[in-house]
């Protein structure tokens, strides 16, 4: 197969690939190894992966035949490198977690195999998940296939900039504050964040408020069908998502009916701009939403608070923070300032100094900001904003290394990537959608939050503006 062919194919949407492999058409060795070659290929440039596993993938793709059951046997997919793979690494971009190799799998990556996805490699972060930028000190910066001066975003990164370039077809992510819809804006992907507790956070985790995994791709179908697969109860969950009527690919199958949706470019970062460009995006995705036969009305929701930033930060970064407290667990000792960048260790010593009374009343406050907004949204079926509110920045514009001003970049990524976090705060699910393009090219998203477990309608009205208005087959020029 030649190097052009093998590129060709990784665009092609999941479900037709698994096709091709069932059918004999390609085999799974032919498959995987145009994956590796086009890693090969790009990503000493956009710098996408942790590791790769060629010699491992190929040989599991040796025992994948025609007559595999697996939905997506000999499929090539990619791992967000904070997520456990049985014997790899898993390092969160974190010098002070050196080279821990995981002992089992995650839920998520032990659905995929089941599925018969063969993993080829994990992808880069920023250091802890922390930015919406993928920048570290360990492993050095991914960039945006679109324009390798900017950020693929973060904290899944490294996974975009893998689905957008054709590295692989698809990858996981996973979303805490936006870090799925944020790459998926800035590479020109699909990302979901599905309802809270819709996704196991087995075997590590019981139920956590702010973040759901999920997946990046090119199309709404392969996102709904990956929900199907990820979806679910695991024993010791603590809570979940009540089950759907129907397949989440069923129903993004279906028309989605006449909605009433409201429309907002109100930026929940009180006096952070909003780009115009965005805005107009937004506005433009409202009119074709309206010749489609929805009612649009422009309403803003009640999350534009000066004190919800430090609200959700003294909830987040805890969250973020037990991952070192892990690694300190698991080295022997306790973490210093030397162990890793200076916005996380900036970050890890803000979080110690919340007292564990502080740290319940920000989650509780949470949960009242939470109720507010999917009370509010209620009354409409779905609510449209920008994705982000401006363009993929240039690298080093959230550095997470500047020593003399370490929590910058923090408060500096919340003019960025001011809609996504409430979404988190209420667990609503929502989705960034690539339907346009900024006239340098750069992808211009914009993003539906739909109502609790409310995923495939949500689903069904993305699926009504792909078809409207089709993205799947722009690529970046690499």
């Amino acid at each position: 197969m030649s190097t052009a062919a093998g590129a060709d194919l990784l665009f092609r949407p999941v479900h037709e690939l698994a096709g091709s492999v069932r059918s004999g058409e390609l085999s799974a060795r032919e498959l995987v190894q145009a994956s590796l070659d086009r890693i090969a290929e790009l990503n000493p440039t956009l710098n996408a992966f942790v590791d790769v596993f060629a010699e491992e993938a190929l040989a599991e793709a040796d025992g994948i035949g025609p007559d595999d059951p697996r939905p997506f046997a000999g499929v090539p997919i990619a791992i967000k490198n904070n997520r456990a793979v049985a014997g790899k690494r898993l390092t969160f971009a974190s010098n002070f977690v050196g080279d821990f190799v995981a002992p089992y799998d995650h839920n998520v990556v032990a659905r995929l195999k089941r599925a018969g996805f063969v993993i080829v490699g994990t992808t880069t972060l920023p250091e802890w998940g922390i930015l919406p930028t993928t920048e570290t000190a360990r492993f050095g910066p991914t960039r945006n296939p679109w324009d390798q001066s900017r950020t693929p975003g973060g904290s899944s990164g490294g996974s975009g900039a893998a689905v957008a370039s054709g590295m692989v077809p698809i990858a996981h992510a996973n979303d805490g504050g936006g870090s799925t819809r944020i790459p998926a804006a800035c590479n020109g992907l699909v990302g979901l964040k599905p309802q809270r507790g819709r996704i196991s956070l087995a075997p590590e985790v019981g139920h956590m408020l702010l973040v759901q995994d999920g997946v990046l791709t090119r199309t709404v179908r392969e996102t709904a069908e990956l929900l199907d697969l990820l979806a679910g109860y695991e024993l010791g969950d603590m809570t979940w998502a009540p089950p759907p009527a129907e397949s989440f690919a069923t129903a993004a199958g279906r028309e989605p009916g006449k909605l009433r949706i409201a429309m907002s470019a109100l930026s929940p970062v009180p006096d952070a701009p909003v780009d115009p460009v965005c805005v107009q995006a937004m506005q433009d995705a409202g009119a074709l939403l309206e010749s489609l036969g929805h009612e649009v009305v422009e309403a803003d929701p009640p999350w534009s608070r000066p004190e919800l930033s430090a609200v959700f930060t003294a909830s987040f970064g805890p969250a973020v923070c037990t991952q070192i407290k892990l690694a300190e667990m698991i080295a022997g000792r306790e973490a210093t300032a030397d162990d890793m960048e200076p916005l996380s260790w900036a970050l890890f010593q803000l979080c110690k100094s919340i007292n564990s009374i502080d740290a319940l009343a920000a989650e509780l406050q949470l949960h009242g900001v939470g109720r507010e907004l999917v009370t509010w949204i209620s009354q409409y079926d779905v609510l449209l904003t920008p994705a982000l509110a401006e363009a993929p920045v240039t690298l080093g514009t959230l550095d997470p290394l500047n020593a003399d001003d370490p929590m910058g970049a923090f408060t500096r990524s919340a003019a960025f990537t001011p809609f996504t976090p409430p979404l988190n705060i209420s667990g609503a699910p929502a989705i960034s959608l690539p339907l346009y393009q900024r006239e340098d090219g750069l992808p211009l998203g914009v993003q539906l939050i739909g109502q609790p477990a409310g995923e495939g309608a949500l689903l069904a009205l993305a699926a009504q503006l792909e078809a409207a208005h089709p993205w799947s087959e722009r690529r970046p020029t690499l």
